[in-house]
């Protein structure tokens, strides 16, 4: 157990926490939450001893083991997976020492830290860290290549795959999910849900929440205040307090109206009825918690258009690249309703996609048709790092629409939380978020009626992501988006296309079903092997004997070396089951610890060790197989 007693934090001169006291139970699963700047962070500095509490105190478990997430990484010419096993601090220290004594030919001792490195369970320790780098996206081949060879997203991977590499008790992960995929994000999660100790984590993803915590602690005015359950279930709570506030119901029915009014809106233009479903599920869930978010200090909406033609633009047998065709063969016509979003892996050509139809990328192949009416808002993360560091989001906003007088853009930039003096301070001194939400201000201030959007929410916290999400409910145009954000893509869009393996299709199906896909992905390939192979898929679900007959002779076919390898580990696992029970039983004389078997209880203490560290890989790998052919 972890407790936090009437503690008091500062950073600088602005008081963060102020008399405040929570409590973490072992196994605790726990999301922390609040506005870019409530002292998050500051906390986790805290709980290392990084930053002094101005009074109250942390109590730790003696002997707790802590691991966090570093924000940024150094180039080196250390390998991508030696930096991995590296976070294993005491592994390192127990190679190191036992290169020493084997050096210096101490016996006692290297018998000794062969023992503690096998209770440490090194000697799977190299595989463990490759399944890390595996699951969080990196191929096989970069494993051994240098630190300094990776873009600062990669290197955030390495970063996460370190901290969990460590061994603790109390894992602290900062926004471990920016950067990530989807795919990597549902690995994530997975491997999380299967931590043992206390977690801690910030995060602005509330689909990745949901999944994993299962307490909210949120910074609320100088005070930390404990909620039971995932986000979904602290936004219900949260609404239900504020409901009681009088002061709020005002704003609560308002609010309510409108959340009221983009379901509506959905619920008229769905066109498919297993996603209009999912959808009104979503948007019904979003008239409830509503009144979580009246306090927000973000309100705006995008301005409504004077022109939104039916048609805005047709790609045919288009093909995308560098060079060389990334994808091919790409057919879609985007309408005025269109709504769409993109998914597939980290680097399947979605980014490019939107660079071609924006018009900053040249196409290789194929027709682009484009209405004469069309006007494009682009929103990337390079544009963020774009922004002319020198002006101030007035003159910025003065200079894009010069018509618009000074009143109406200080409310405009209101609504993103820039007041007062702060729309006449430089962009160069805003923080990351603060250039985000002026990026996307300056996206919608120009009224697009197609939006493109890669990675909308990157650097924005919970609440701005809600803003954005209900004003673009109310967007007027289409949309084209790219996000790793699941509540984002479910609450506005109402379509998906896939790109996988140079392929783009329309995916049947909602985020859910997609997820559900990912998790399969394997065992489809099976299936795709196996029809290469001469196999018939079945064309529907009525399958008769003689096709059950040809899918099963198939399927064992496919997996005959799989159970040939399976049998093999399991002799292999009796064999050094049968030579470790021999040891035991020989160690067990008392006359092996006499002073003339001295160099001969050594040789058996090491060969222990190592027939331990056999068993524990070949055990793990014939899990895997008969887990696999389980499947």
């Amino acid at each position: 157990m972890i407790s936090l007693n009437n503690i008091a934090l500062m950073r600088g001169s602005k008081q963060l926490l102020e008399n405040t006291s929570v409590v973490f139970h072992d196994g605790q699963k726990t999301g922390v939450i609040g506005r870019n700047g409530s002292g998050k962070t500051s906390l986790f500095s805290a709980f290392n001893g990084e930053l002094s509490l101005e009074s109250g105190e942390i109590s730790l478990p003696s002997g707790l083991r802590r691991a966090t997430m570093q924000q940024e990484t150094a180039g080196s010419q250390r390998s991508a997976l030696d930096s991995i096993i590296d976070a294993d601090y005491n592994f390192r220290y127990l190679e190191s020492k036992l290169i020493e004594a084997e050096q210096a030919h101490r016996h006692d001792e290297i018998a000794k830290l062969h023992s503690e490195l096998d209770q440490h369970d090194a000697y799977s320790i190299e595989n463990r860290a490759q399944q890390l780098l595996s699951g969080l996206g990196f191929k096989a081949e970069q494993f051994d290549l240098p630190v300094s060879s990776f873009s600062g997203g990669w290197r955030v991977r390495l970063n996460l795959a370190a901290a969990l590499m460590c061994p603790s008790d109390l894992l602290m992960l900062d926004e471990p999910t920016n950067h990530l995929d989807l795919e990597a994000t549902l690995w994530l999660e997975q491997w999380l849900n299967r931590y043992q100790g206390i977690l801690l984590v910030v995060s602005h993803d509330r689909s990745f929440l949901d999944k994993v915590v299962d307490h909210i602690v949120s910074f609320e005015g100088l005070q930390l205040r404990m909620y039971k359950g995932n986000y979904s279930d602290y936004e219900i709570q949260r609404a239900e307090r504020m409901a009681l506030q009088q002061s709020q119901f005002e704003k609560q029915q308002k609010r309510r109206a409108e959340i009221e009014g983009f379901v509506r809106r959905f619920r008229a233009k769905a066109t498919k009825a297993r996603q209009a479903q999912s959808r009104l599920k979503e948007l019904n869930r979003m008239e409830k918690i509503a009144p979580a978010h009246v306090d927000s200090p973000f309100r705006f909406q995008f301005p409504s258009l004077e022109r939104v033609p039916d048609f805005l633009l047709g790609l045919e047998k288009l093909s995308i690249g560098y060079g060389e065709p990334l994808v091919s063969n790409i057919d879609l016509i985007l309408r005025s309703e269109s709504r769409i979003g993109l998914l597939g892996f980290n680097g399947s050509g979605k980014s490019t996609l939107l660079k071609v139809i924006a018009g900053q990328l040249e196409l290789l192949s194929g027709e682009m048709q484009l209405s004469k009416h069309l006007s494009i808002g682009y929103f990337a993360q390079h544009q963020v790092d774009e922004l002319d560091l020198s002006q101030t989001p007035m003159s910025m906003m003065q200079g894009l629409r010069a018509n618009q007088g000074e009143q109406q853009i200080r409310d405009y930039l209101g609504g993103f939380d820039f007041k007062g003096s702060r729309v006449d301070e430089k962009i160069g001194v805003f923080s990351g978020g603060e250039k985000a939400r002026l990026a996307l201000a300056k996206v919608a201030w120009l009224s697009p009626n197609l939006l493109l959007l890669d990675e909308p929410t990157n650097h924005l916290d919970l609440e701005m992501r809600h803003a954005l999400t209900v004003a673009l409910q109310g967007f007027e145009g289409a949309i084209l988006m790219v996000s790793h954000d699941r509540h984002l893509l479910a609450n506005t869009v109402d379509q998906f296309y896939s790109i996988h393996e140079g392929t783009f299709t329309e995916f049947d199906g909602d985020l859910h079903d997609y997820e559900k896909w990912l998790q399969n992905r394997d065992r489809q390939d099976r299936l795709d092997q196996a029809k290469d192979t001469g196999s018939d898929e079945p064309a529907n679900d009525k399958v008769d004997k003689k096709e059950q007959r040809q899918l099963a002779a198939a399927k064992r076919a496919q997996q005959a070396p799989l159970r040939k390898k399976a049998k093999a580990l399991e002799k292999q696992v009796d064999t050094l089951s049968h030579k470790l029970t021999e040891i035991e039983q020989m160690l067990s004389e008392p006359s092996y610890y006499e002073e003339a078997n001295k160099s001969k209880l050594k040789q058996q203490l090491l060969l222990q060790a190592k027939l331990k560290a056999e068993l524990a890989v070949a055990e793990e790998l014939w899990m895997d197989i008969e887990m696999e052919l389980e499947g």
